[in-house]
């Protein structure tokens, strides 16, 4: 009979609080990949619901809206799975390497990407930037206000995968010499 060698969460001095401690940040990673990928999929069905933009201005492209809605949205899934494997003991039965680095990876960029967003819109208000006319429309329409809560997403995904994928490569055994 074969056994499987399974890392368990690490419990310290306050027990079972501990390993909550270390689990949060994957569960709110996976819930913000969720909630990224939830609108996606329903944009693909045609629901304007909580676009950010003009959604009869949006690619209305077979391919486009494959890609842009559908894939985008079947890559969060995949990224909400992935921020469980970091912090759940079926994860840990993969190579801490194998999840954490690509997770470090998206999070850098994801962070990155909200920051960048919410860096852009302060340039613009305090009228350092100036918007070209195309994109200035874009963003006078009302829905444009979703973005905020969009590039919020990203950065709360971002930095919490950044924590769990940490946290789990901290966890590692030490190689033995």
């Amino acid at each position: 009979m074969a056994t499987v060698n399974e890392t368990p969460l690490p419990v310290g001095e306050f027990g079972r609080e501990s390993a909550r401690r270390r689990t949060w940040p994957g569960y709110a990673a996976a819930a913000a990949a969720l909630g990224y990928a939830a609108p996606h999929f329903w944009w693909g069905a045609g629901v304007a619901a909580m676009f950010p933009g003009d959604f009869a201005g949006a690619p209305k492209d077979d391919m486009e809206a494959a890609i842009g809605y559908w894939g985008m949205g079947a890559v969060a899934v995949f990224g909400a799975v992935l921020s469980l494997a970091l912090v759940s003991p079926w994860g840990r039965r993969a190579p801490a390497l194998l999840t954490a680095v690509p997770a470090v990876i998206a999070a850098c960029g994801m962070t990155l990407w909200g920051f960048t967003y919410f860096a852009m819109q302060y340039l613009l208000a305090a009228g350092r930037v100036v918007s070209s006319p195309p994109f200035a429309a874009k963003d006078a329409h009302p829905q444009a206000a979703w973005g905020l809560f969009w590039y919020g997403l990203f950065l709360l995904w971002g930095i919490t995968l950044g924590i769990a994928a940490r946290q789990r490569l901290r966890e590692r055994p030490a190689r033995r010499r």
